[in-house]
């Protein structure tokens, strides 16, 4: 792997560092203590060509490598996790999907709309009883003489308020377990759609968190994506993407807290010196460093073999647990070398630790990764089968 940027990379990568101060950071703090969903902002985030940047360009995309991706997406997590969001929804989860898995048809009436931020997108897979579990799908859709209709709840959706369509997983047949389970594309301005607004979050105060009801939602069978016993299948090469998206995230949440709390460090004085001098203040800014870089460059593994085209399962998963605890330990340290003034919201480190607690727990919690990890080292799985 060569570990030097092209030229286009790093004019990537500065680009989306410089709308991130221009555009981001100056929203964030406000975004996030009146928990307002900044639909200008994300406007200004599709005009950058970051809702489809991995999209081929035929579809509206930007046609982007992996790694360039993974370039913006840490910028935009190092200005707001709640805007990142967006984006890892957008692309990874919605985008991604469709171009894998969706026909000519599909990709022509879906991708050019999403790519430009007119339509948002949601990826309803989770549900009340169903988490980690994600083969366990209560949403059942019926086969009717002109498609289906698909009745059953979902939970924990990020822009399940604002969506034009959702991509919606549901069991077809129970008695079939995955082989039965089905992706449509659902189309949200119908009468037994109904979103609702998860309230008191801990985290990510700027992002839409909804649940959805589906209540006799009608699709045609060109709404499906893929074939009946493919969604489990589209759901998993959707969260791989997924994972890839917040790991990147994070590392922006990491560089974020290295460069607060070297540029607080140097300004603090305690006993007549700036406290960047003090030896247990310099332990914890090498800590973060370290987590970040190692962070980094296993998110940078895990693009490269995407970009490759080859098998990048066990490496996402590795990047994805990595980054996301780090962001953890990180934000926790750098509120510490803030002291007091890290437990308010002036300095933007609070928020990192309260945005970064949620990475550990969706796209598959970090439990979940090791046991992804543990199956690929073993050849055995830990998880009970579905």
């Amino acid at each position: 792997m060569d570990f030097d940027l092209t030229d286009e990379q790093r004019l990537i990568r500065s680009t989306a560092r410089e709308f991130t101060d221009n555009e981001i950071v100056i929203q964030s703090r406000e975004n996030a203590r009146n928990h307002h969903f900044d639909l200008d902002l994300v406007k200004k985030v599709a005009d950058q060509g970051y809702l489809g940047a991995v999209v081929p360009q035929e579809y509206g995309g930007a046609g982007l490598d992996y790694l360039s991706y993974g370039l913006i997406v840490e910028e935009i997590g190092r200005g707001d996790s709640a805007i990142r969001t967006v984006i890892s929804v957008q692309t990874s989860l919605v985008c991604s999907g469709i171009v894998r898995w969706g026909t000519e048809e599909q990709k022509q009436k879906y991708l050019p709309k999403l790519c430009s931020g007119e339509w948002l997108g949601c990826f309803g897979l989770t549900e009340p009883d169903t988490g980690s579990d994600a083969a366990n799908q209560r949403t059942r859709a019926t086969k009717t003489d002109g498609g289906w209709v698909i009745n059953g709840n979902k939970m924990w959706i990020s822009m399940a308020n604002y969506a034009k369509v959702a991509m919606i997983f549901a069991q077809t047949d129970p008695s079939l377990g995955t082989k039965g389970l089905a992706c449509f594309i659902v189309d949200t301005d119908q009468p037994g759609y109904k979103p609702q607004t998860i309230e008191h979050k801990m985290g990510l105060h700027g992002s839409d968190t909804g649940s959805i009801a589906l209540e006799d939602v009608e699709v045609t069978d060109e709404q499906m994506l893929g074939g009946v016993g493919d969604g489990f299948k589209v759901a998993m090469s959707n969260l791989d993407s997924g994972r890839y998206s917040v790991a990147a995230g994070c590392v922006g949440i990491c560089q974020g807290c290295v460069e607060e709390s070297v540029k607080y460090s140097t300004e603090r004085q305690q006993f007549g010196k700036p406290i960047a001098s003090f030896q247990l203040v310099q332990a914890m800014i090498a800590d973060m460093t370290v987590k970040t870089e190692a962070s980094r460059m296993l998110v940078w593994r895990a693009g490269f073999l995407k970009d490759k085209g080859q098998p990048n399962t066990l490496e996402t998963s590795i990047a994805k647990l990595h980054a996301t605890e780090s962001s953890l330990e990180c934000a926790n340290m750098a509120i510490q070398v803030h002291g007091g003034a890290g437990y308010v919201d002036d300095h933007p480190v609070e928020r990192y630790l309260r945005d970064a607690r949620v990475t550990t727990i969706y796209e598959g919690t970090s439990q979940i990764q090791k046991l992804i990890i543990g199956r690929q080292m073993t050849g055995i799985s830990a998880m009970v089968p579905a």
